[in-house]
């Protein structure tokens, strides 16, 4: 990354509840005042938040609400779409503006990681499917690779099972193997970063429980943001809780307060099943 920038303020002009949960520490990711479009259709209105740092994050709301756009801006991946765009506002990591003109695109989405709502491995072996981002990145000393590959698979809680067959297909592993793999290949670049769109909406109770423990596991050593329509797996994982609708952030507070005693109206009535 080549270009940094002094971190904006943020506007006062946000719900009471959101300017509320600000963290007292500096929050490692800032979204600041964004509007997002595709071509001439505005999905996000002024969206204004802090992400702490190796905390869980969630993003809830009705389908169609704008919360995974807004994940998605927070590595980039919107660039792949024609038209896609920030048009007012800006998104830092630290001091870092992510959507400076000089910025390695490569080197952000490295540090911010993906997981999918399908899980995605490729179709090599498991081994390869972890190098792969070291390899990527220009990695050529094997005993690293090697060691990398055996650590994140730990980190991923998947080592044990898959530690005698590294060198078979990743495709032979079960649909909840997968996803965990997949996140071993996202931590095994060191992500700063992780986020996750919907992880667990193609799993089943037992593959969605491991990754739910997961979460909390990598959060010691990751910043976490999650999209999930799940609300008991939003309470189950997250430290805040982010309510979107139509576009809008409407509410953004500690998980337990948040659902307890929401301050703004259409987030009750989304939670009480009465909106959405």
């Amino acid at each position: 990354m080549t270009q940094t920038v002094a971190p904006p303020s943020v506007s006062s002009s946000s719900s009471s509840s959101v300017a509320a949960s600000s963290a007292t520490t500096q929050p490692l990711l800032k979204i600041n005042e964004v509007d997002f479009a595709y071509g001439a259709r505005q999905t996000l209105f002024g969206v204004n938040m802090g992400i702490a740092q190796r905390e869980v994050t969630a993003f809830i709301g009705p389908s169609g609400c704008g919360k995974s756009t807004l994940l998605r801006c927070i590595n980039r991946i919107n660039d792949m779409i024609e038209g896609a765009r920030i048009t007012k506002g800006n998104i830092t990591l630290g001091n870092v503006d992510i959507n400076h003109p000089d910025l390695d695109v490569i080197a952000l989405r490295r540090k911010v990681g993906m997981v999918f709502q399908k899980y995605n491995p490729f179709p090599r072996s498991i081994f390869e499917n972890v190098a792969y981002g070291l390899e990527v990145a220009g990695m050529k000393n094997k005993k690293v690779i090697a060691e990398t590959v055996e650590r994140s698979l730990r980190s991923a809680t998947l080592w044990e099972e898959v530690k005698d067959r590294l060198h078979e297909s990743a495709l032979g592993l079960s649909g909840g193997q997968q996803q965990r793999l997949c996140i071993a290949r996202t931590l095994s670049v060191r992500p700063e970063v992780v986020l996750m769109d919907e992880p667990c909406a193609a799993l089943d109770p037992i593959a969605t429980a491991k990754i739910e423990e997961l979460i909390h596991q990598l959060k010691k050593d990751y910043t976490i943001v999650i999209v999930t329509h799940n609300m008991e797996q939003a309470v189950r994982v997250s430290d805040k809780t982010a309510f979107f609708y139509l576009g809008k952030l409407i509410e953004f507070n500690n998980t337990m307060t948040l659902f307890s005693t929401p301050e703004n109206e259409q987030t009750e009535r989304y939670l009480s099943g009465r909106m959405g």
